[in-house]
């Protein structure tokens, strides 16, 4: 028998989760039965839509949402030997019993030198997100123009790499000096701290006095009806995330930018990765061998230990994070 501990619910969240939001549970797990396998946590991730998906998908006491890398510890399932590791949806949990339903085995090719944690960042969900939003949404064309709000977070760090692979000209917003400074060591052409600008607006004509062909959209809210007015005629705007208005207890209203997507002849498409699903296995192929040729640095927020998720779930909505938000267990 193993002692399972588990993050729930407790509390459906009003505005920004407080620790009294989340409950910790342990409770016994019986031996696999034929085809089931324990899985036992080495990384979980936490990410932003944690927060708007519990409203919609969880009720008060379900395990919190999320992926984590996890080694199979009991097998009774041939698939899935002891020792071996997967990307499973168990939640925030650091055991779990499974089928095997749903579990996405480690490349097999994962080089020793390479921590698992990136299956969960930029070789993984965020990762993904990046590409399919680049290639699959935005039709990001060499010598471009791409802005990405967020740029020192999860995805958006990927995004800009990505891009610059690409041969574009890459823009990134990000709210501290050191992310900043850290955008600029990747690469990114023209990089602004938002929260010590005097103007939004100013900063984004600077930056590209020309405008911005494409926008890899994940903050929402006010700023981004400004960043619309400075897109290019027939722009392209990827909608990914929308972290600004993700603990508001009130809805926010407008602005409302029609008016100036009907005069620029703009194009904005909302998406998630799992549209794309049957190609994730070519694509994490494709991550893993930039990351192996130089191309993609990948930086990590690491909080240790399970009993912290919580406060590793609240840093990061706080953007207390540069790179991939994970807990290591």
């Amino acid at each position: 028998m193993v002692k399972a501990k588990s993050w729930v619910l407790a509390k459906h969240f009003d505005g920004f989760p407080k620790k009294s939001d989340f409950g910790l549970k342990v409770e016994e797990l019986p031996e696999p039965k034929d085809g089931e396998v324990l899985l036992e946590a080495v990384f979980l991730s936490v990410d932003p839509y944690m927060r708007p998906f519990s409203k919609i998908y969880m009720k008060e006491g379900d395990v919190m949402i999320g992926g984590q890398v996890a080694k199979v510890i009991q097998s009774k399932n041939p698939a899935f030997p002891v020792g071996s590791h997967v990307v499973s949806d168990s939640g925030w949990r650091t055991h779990t019993l499974s089928d095997g339903t749903g579990l996405i085995p480690i490349l097999s090719e994962w080089p020793k030198d390479v921590s698992l944690s990136l299956a969960l960042g930029a070789i993984g969900m965020p990762g993904l997100t990046a590409v399919y939003g680049i290639e699959e949404v935005l039709g990001l064309q060499k010598g471009e123009t791409l802005l990405v709000n967020a740029a020192a977070g999860a995805v958006g760090s990927v995004v800009g790499q990505i891009a610059k692979i690409k041969g574009c000209k890459v823009v990134g917003s990000a709210g501290s000096d050191a992310k900043v400074a850290y955008l600029k060591e990747l690469g990114f052409d023209e990089v602004f701290n938002y929260k010590t600008v005097g103007s939004l607006e100013e900063a984004l004509r600077k930056a590209s006095p020309e405008g911005y062909d494409c926008f890899f959209e994940n903050v929402g809210g006010p700023s981004s009806d400004v960043i619309l007015q400075q897109m290019k005629n027939f722009g392209r705007i990827a909608v990914c995330g929308s972290i600004s208005t993700y603990n508001d207890s009130q809805p926010q209203t407008g602005p409302y930018p029609y008016f100036t997507m009907i005069i620029k002849e703009l194009k904005m498409e909302g998406f998630m990765q799992s549209r794309w699903q049957h190609k994730h296995h070519e694509t994490v192929k494709r991550l893993m061998a930039w990351v192996k040729e130089g191309k993609l640095q990948c930086r990590e927020h690491v909080t240790k230990g399970f009993d912290n998720m919580p406060a590793a779930f609240m840093g990061m909505l706080q953007g207390e994070n540069t790179g991939k938000a994970v807990v290591a267990v």
